[in-house]
């Protein structure tokens, strides 16, 4: 069976690119979308720096590492690219992205800004002409306990801003990613009190309700915050996945085969892994 991984990023949790290959080919991953992280410096807490093994051009990661992954083994990269969409020129370097290298996803988009800003409902819209795909990472905000740089890392806003913008912008594709989308597969109250909420399914959750409203919503099921989401209540996770066959996209975010190994293991009809696996990807890229 084919598999794609629709989420991960160069120099990665100790990751360099010979590590990165010999990690795909050990779980049989045929090709990996690399995202870049372009975040201004005081944007992002600085213990990210455990993640990210090397910083360049003062963002966590920027595009040009990408770029580096995708010339040495073209095959086997898709390149996806997120300028801040708040900077002037980030359209027309997105553009020049597209022109001179090939890039095929907006992502990742990971900022401090409500997700419906108008700069970036414009950027959106316009990477809906080109088609592109527009992955976003929300988190809520949780005290961190320290005062500087921040004293909280919060990511888009919350689901509200997000799903504003999905309707506002129905011919762009949306993947929605990270602790604060996955939490909302429950209808709790736990999403904005831990980043990881566990326990049973409730009925009324956000993430259900905006997949059967909006047929321009995607999904990854990169990082942990996909896989708890979805082992709160196995059952249901194997109704939800067969739901939404058409618009989930497996993705790690990391280097582990936990999340091959938990769908492997729901008994989901063959052909809703290959579409998850692999087919739905693909039929995303323009």
């Amino acid at each position: 069976m084919r598999i794609i991984d629709a989420h991960n990023h160069p120099d990665w949790h100790g990751h360099d690119l010979t590590r990165f290959l010999e990690n795909m080919a050990r779980y049989n991953i045929e090709q990996t979308w690399l995202y870049s992280w372009e975040c201004p410096a005081d944007e992002y807490d600085p213990y990210d720096y455990n993640r990210v093994s090397l910083v360049r051009d003062g963002y966590p990661i920027p595009f040009t590492n990408c770029l580096r992954y995708k010339q040495a083994a073209p095959d086997k990269f898709v390149l996806c690219y997120a300028p801040d969409p708040r900077r002037p020129d980030a359209i027309d370097q997105l553009q020049a992205a597209m022109d001179v290298y090939g890039v095929q996803v907006y992502g990742e988009l990971k900022l401090r800004v409500m997700y419906d800003d108008l700069d970036a409902l414009r950027m959106y819209r316009f990477c809906g002409e080109k088609g592109l795909p527009v992955t976003v990472h929300i988190d809520y905000e949780f005290e961190t306990g320290r005062k500087y740089p921040r004293p909280n890392w919060w990511y888009g806003g919350g689901i509200a801003p997000f799903a504003r913008a999905v309707a506002a912008c129905p011919q762009t594709i949306f993947i929605g990613h990270a602790p604060g989308f996955w939490a909302h597969i429950s209808g709790d109250d736990q999403y904005d009190k831990v980043p990881y909420p566990k326990g049973p399914v409730l009925p009324g959750g956000q993430v259900p309700q905006m997949f059967r409203t909006y047929p321009n919503l995607y999904a990854d099921l990169s990082a942990g915050s996909a896989l708890t989401a979805l082992s709160r209540d196995p059952e249901f996770a194997k109704g939800f996945l067969i739901e939404f066959q058409d618009r989930l996209l497996y993705g790690r975010d990391y280097f582990d085969n936990r999340l091959q190994e938990f769908l492997n293991g729901l008994g989901l009809p063959t052909e809703v892994l290959e579409k998850i696996y692999a087919l739905n990807a693909l039929k995303l890229l323009k």
